[in-house]
């Protein structure tokens, strides 16, 4: 099961835990790119904290994915533009 599932059910089942209130702040934090306190973590029972750092693990790659799915996006439309321009230009 991927992390971002586990701390899901750990926030659900567990609202009133220390570790879902934190993993909660880091979630918020890293979706809106504000400061966090590493500290907070270190808080944590090491099986949270271990969990922690999956989150964080995972987040990145997500966010790498996103960026080179964006990029192929970005790509498509640009060659798309291109075909069209040169289309256009045939035409004339």
């Amino acid at each position: 099961m991927r992390t971002i599932k586990k701390v899901r059910r750990l926030i659900l089942n567990q609202p009133q835990s220390q570790a879902a209130e934190t993993l909660s702040r880091l979630i918020l934090s890293l979706e809106n790119e504000t400061e966090f306190s590493i500290s907070d973590l270190y808080r944590l029972d090491l099986k949270e904290f271990e969990l922690a750092i999956r989150l964080l693990e995972e987040w990145r790659l997500d966010r790498y994915y996103e960026g080179k799915a964006k990029l192929f996006d970005v790509s498509v439309h640009y060659h798309q533009l291109v075909a069209d321009a040169a289309k256009a230009s045939d035409g004339k």
